[in-house]
């Protein structure tokens, strides 16, 4: 290791850092100048990466929990080599630069993960450890060994103070995922104030209570960083580990360094000066020596003679492997089966049972078929299940299980899934029950920002909970999850639509799908073939009962209360169209003329239905309809007794019916 350069490297890293908060006015400048050192050690000698091929399968994947110190991010990889110019560092924060605020995923090459909420990464860290286990154990033989890499996460106090960041640490320690590497900027510093006003906790001893390996360096020495990454990288005893860093937040702007006014951009002011400590030359912003960039030059040739030599490894194993190589392949292509709906045997006429039981059905039919996908819950298999039978469950002792018992650790669940999305092979779905969707909340966010394909199986969908009451039945939930972008949430009314909710859930790659599934029976809707329900799911809205008459009112459910709308078309008269609308988002994508088709803007009578609040609806009813809704906590009873107290009946619907 040139210790000299690296130093070096660590001073312009920081010169670039202050040059670009400086330049617009904001930003974070604590964290870059303060963990330098730690990124000249990653990049300038600890991670195995190819700036050049930055999805490099066996690269080591480095997450940047927290996101407010992006400049840290940007510095390195644009010394490193990535594609990532000094121009885009000069246009920091601004529209449309490849060097937003925070590390947005699929924007800048080197961004492993979107990390804006703290703590997420960590989870996100986690997820990837996962999958990078679950795969080394799949897809090496004796013979060849394609992945052997490291995950490596930075995060600061904020991160490790956050809720999600204890429950993925729990499981990974618990998980044994020793190729997680976890470095702790310990600046004694949160952003409004020290440390130690909201901390006391010894880091170290909670982590090794948890199952983690920790060592405590200081952060700025170069040699005691490289030695711990080097020991956490060769010891696989089966615990992950903890790198506590001593570091002096702000560390080159004497005026804020070590103090809460470092975290921000509160330094920025003085730029000269701090430039003028750091070495830096007075007269050049943005400098990057030659004998840096010289060093990192050598460093991206050796990185890509390392990745060549893997590449001939690969075609080693590909050759002999071929069947596994396919596999790898249409899972990293995220490739769905075409036939996958038509694998799914029909539902019997009769079948009258819950959504969420249907829901395991289909679950088990697609893991035949796609043998990437995986599943987890947060403690709650046997409610939501969503088990795969005979895929085994994960641990240290079966790395190759298909199923992750999460723990009642909902919020990791989702980061972690996050996790695994982003490192592409795996396809994650995790399951709780849809009250508890909103511990998983910001992971969903951040899923749907991102565009990461996690299908999240929330069942217990409503009041039809019933005995449990109100803490347990979800009447805002449901539409909480429709106001998020990107998301698309499916609320299937019988079997044959919970078949196309979850074909859609699979065949959707751009985004997170969330299927909304009931604890209570629902009846089977024969009025169309299954084919033709599964293809209306996938379309999130169709014709079930079509009028036999000119057209006078259209009625509108999703989930349980289709059944009641049917019944009450069939009381109504043959005037009478009834839709389901199982996903409002996929329907609001299909073409105009089909949207007209099924609600004819010429009918403005008309009446939706769904146990929860009301207020989404009213775009598909207008002024002149109505909508039945429960805008109202629920009541402990049976669900019968729920039902209808609540008016989510056929009865409901009739009366209303009449009284437009």
């Amino acid at each position: 290791m040139d210790k000299a350069t690296l130093s070096q490297a660590a001073a312009e890293a920081r010169g670039l850092a202050i040059d670009a908060v400086h330049a617009c006015s904001s930003g974070h400048l604590g964290l870059p100048l303060g963990a330098a050192e730690i990124g000249a050690v990653l990049y300038g000698e600890s991670l195995r990466v190819n700036p050049d091929e930055p999805k490099w399968l066996n690269r080591d994947r480095f997450v940047l929990s927290a996101g407010h110190g992006s400049m840290f991010l940007y510095g390195w990889l644009h010394l490193a080599g990535f594609d990532l110019p000094l121009d885009e560092l000069k246009r920091f924060r601004q529209l449309h630069s490849k060097t937003p605020g925070h590390p947005e995923f699929g924007e800048t090459p080197g961004v492993e993960a979107t990390t804006g909420p703290l703590g997420q990464g960590i989870g996100n860290g986690v997820g990837y450890a996962l999958s990078g286990k679950m795969a080394a154990t799949r897809f090496n033989t004796a013979e060849h060994t394609i992945l052997d890499h490291h995950v490596i996460v930075l995060a600061g106090d904020g991160c490790i103070q956050e809720g999600v960041a204890a429950e993925a640490a729990a499981f990974a320690g618990h998980a044994g995922l020793d190729n997680l590497i976890l470095i702790y900027d310990s600046n004694d510093v949160t952003l409004d104030a020290m440390a130690a006003v909201t901390q006391s906790a010894d880091t170290c001893a909670r982590f090794a209570s948890l199952g983690w390996d920790v060592v405590k360096i200081d952060g700025h020495d170069l040699d005691a960083i490289a030695a711990a990454i080097a020991e956490a990288k060769t010891n696989d005893n089966g615990r992950p580990k903890l790198i506590e860093c001593k570091t002096e937040i702000g560390r080159g702007i004497p005026e804020v360094a070590g103090t809460a006014a470092g975290h921000g951009e509160g330094g920025a002011k003085f730029a000269d000066a701090a430039r003028q400590g750091l070495g830096l030359p007075a007269d050049q912003h943005f400098y990057v020596s030659d004998t840096v960039r010289a060093y990192f030059a050598d460093r991206k040739a050796a990185q890509k003679e390392a990745h060549a030599a893997w590449q001939a490894t690969y075609e080693g194993w590909k050759a002999a492997q071929p069947a596994l190589a396919a596999e790898l392949e249409a899972g990293l292509a995220q490739t769905v089966p075409g036939y996958l709906m038509d694998r799914i045997q029909a539902f019997a006429a009769d079948y009258a049972d819950a959504t969420r039981n249907a829901g395991g059905v289909i679950l088990n039919a697609i893991a035949a078929e796609m043998p990437l996908f995986i599943t987890g819950s947060a403690d709650l298999y046997g409610s939501t299940k969503n088990y795969i039978k005979g895929g085994g469950d994960f641990s240290r002792e079966n790395p190759m299980g298909r199923n992750i018992w999460f723990g009642i650790r909902e919020h990791a669940m989702g980061a972690i899934c996050n996790g695994i999305a982003y490192d592409g092979l795996f396809r994650a779905s995790g399951a709780t029950f849809t009250v508890f969707a909103d511990y998983l909340r910001p992971s969903i966010r951040i899923a749907a920002l991102a565009h990461l394909p996690v299908t999240y199986i929330f069942t217990h969908d409503s009041v039809g909970v019933g005995e449990d009451g109100p803490t347990h039945q979800p009447v805002e939930t449901v539409s909480g999850l429709r106001v998020i972008p990107n998301l698309d949430v499916i609320r299937p009314g019988d079997p044959e639509e919970a078949v196309g909710a979850f074909a859609a859930a699979m065949e959707r790659t751009n985004g997170p799908t969330a299927l909304i599934l009931t604890r209570q029976k629902v009846a089977t809707q024969g009025h169309l073939t299954a084919q033709a329900r599964r293809e209306g799911a996938l379309r999130g809205g169709y014709v079930v009962v079509a009028e036999t008459s000119p057209l006078e009112m259209i009625l509108l459910a999703s989930g349980s209360e289709l059944e009641h709308a049917v019944n009450a078309a069939a009381q109504l008269g043959s005037g009478v169209r009834v839709v389901s609308m199982p996903c409002l988002e996929r329907f609001d994508r299909q073409p105009a003329d089909y949207r007209e088709s099924v609600l004819p803007a010429s009918c403005r009578r008309r009446i939706a239905i769904e146990a929860g609040v009301s207020g989404l609806w009213h775009r598909y009813v207008g002024l002149d309809g109505r909508v039945l809704g429960i805008d109202r906590f629920g009541i402990s009873a049976p669900c019968p007794v729920v039902m209808k107290e609540l008016g989510m009946t056929a009865d409901a619907i009739v009366a209303a019916a009449r009284s437009i």
